[in-house]
């Protein structure tokens, strides 16, 4: 029998989101592929390793972030597939998180809690922070809102402490409520730095969302950072589906394939209700806790304390959705991280959303996707062999 594949991962280790790019990888060796697997110890700017110069493998995927190894890879006539945005080499596969599907999340995060003034803040660094940011303000100022953004220069590190006051600066400028969509988790975290250092407070007048979702970092943020889930394991999954493909003999252009987030991680740092009626706040929130219990539209109105008549009408005006359209909102969310996440039946998603009848649940499950459940697991979980 001849030998396994070779296959290298020159991904870094040291981040949450490319932990998942390897545990995606990982299950798609779980199916019954045998390839013999390199890693070696590597962070995000490393130089190209020694040993890649004269590896002997059969495949690669790289997270391809400085030209340094992009022209190491660029001299080595095997397979490769890139899982990173910069596409310093263009003629490549690459799978990454679809950046316009992540802004849209935000965007509805936001606006969802009543939000009427917005603010990103960036790294110019990356593609997909410009691309974040592209989509964001686009989507914000089409819906007449005014967006705000900030990016600290390039020459600053980073991770600097000047860069922390550079962003304190920026916000004390904003005009509050705001809600501010760091590109990354690092720049969230610097964010609510900035907002500790000039006194103001979190969320109630800044509500900070971020990207990733590395949950030490997140949860050791004072308070806790809010952040997108992106759907690192399938990424990874595709990245070596497509090397398997290449390894095969088939020919793969510099195509993208795009993967949507899963959805958003609501830690306190974004969860608050930018609207002035508190009597509707309450409501909203309680709705959000126990939509997928015992949830409904006159319960609601009683925390609420209000005839159901006038707290539908005062609901509609400021949230607007009416409560019903709300609680369907919150349950199908809930069907949608369970899709993406577990193997349940759907008749057991049914029933932890808050859904009586599981063929109720894949009505209005296509009626507000367009996609049967069945179709969106397909299209959100690795696939299965």
């Amino acid at each position: 029998m001849s030998s396994p594949p070779k296959v290298a991962l020159l991904i870094e280790t040291s981040n949450a989101y490319a932990r998942g790019l390897m545990r995606g990888v990982e299950s798609y060796l779980r199916e019954g592929r045998e390839w013999s697997i390199f890693l070696a110890e590597h962070t995000r700017g490393d130089r190209a390793p020694s040993w890649l110069e004269g590896w002997d493998g059969q495949g690669v995927i790289a997270r391809i972030e400085n030209r340094d190894i992009a022209r190491a890879l660029g001299r080595l006539k095997i397979p490769i597939v890139d899982v990173s945005a910069a596409q310093l080499l263009p003629g490549l596969p690459w799978c990454e998180t679809d950046d316009v599907a992540v802004a849209k999340l935000a965007a509805e995060h936001f606006i969802d809690r009543g939000f009427r003034t917005f603010a990103f803040c960036g790294d110019a660094r990356f593609n997909w922070s410009r691309w974040r940011e592209e989509e964001f303000t686009r989507l914000i100022r089409s819906d007449g809102h005014p967006c705000y953004t900030f990016t600290p220069p390039r020459g600053l590190a980073p991770d600097s402490d000047a860069t922390v006051e550079m962003i304190a600066r920026w916000l004390r400028t904003l005009p509050k409520p705001v809600a501010v969509f760091g590109c990354y988790d690092l720049r969230g975290l610097q964010v609510l730095d900035a907002c500790r250092r000039s006194g103001i407070p979190v969320p109630d007048e800044v509500a900070v969302l971020a990207v990733d979702n590395d949950d030490l970092l997140c949860d050791l943020a004072h308070p806790p950072l809010s952040s997108i889930m992106p759907n690192t394991r399938r990424t990874g999954y595709e990245a070596a589906a497509l090397l398997d493909r290449m390894m095969s003999g088939q020919r793969l252009g510099g195509d993208a394939h795009l993967v949507p987030p899963l959805g958003v991680a609501t830690r306190q740092s974004s969860d608050v209700l930018a609207v002035e009626d508190r009597q509707i706040a309450q409501a909203v929130r309680y709705i959000r806790e126990h939509a997928c219990k015992d949830a409904g539209v006159e319960k609601a109105a009683r925390h609420a304390g209000l005839s159901r008549r006038l707290f539908e009408m005062r609901f509609k005006k400021i949230i607007g959705r009416t409560p019903n359209e709300e609680i369907v909102r919150v349950r199908l969310q809930r069907v949608k991280e369970l899709l993406a996440e577990t193997d349940l039946p759907l008749s057991e998603i049914a029933d932890r959303a808050g859904f009586r009848h599981v063929e109720y649940l894949s009505v209005v499950f296509k009626k507000k996707t367009g996609l049967q459940p069945s179709k969106y697991r397909r299209e959100h979980q690795p696939r299965r062999a």
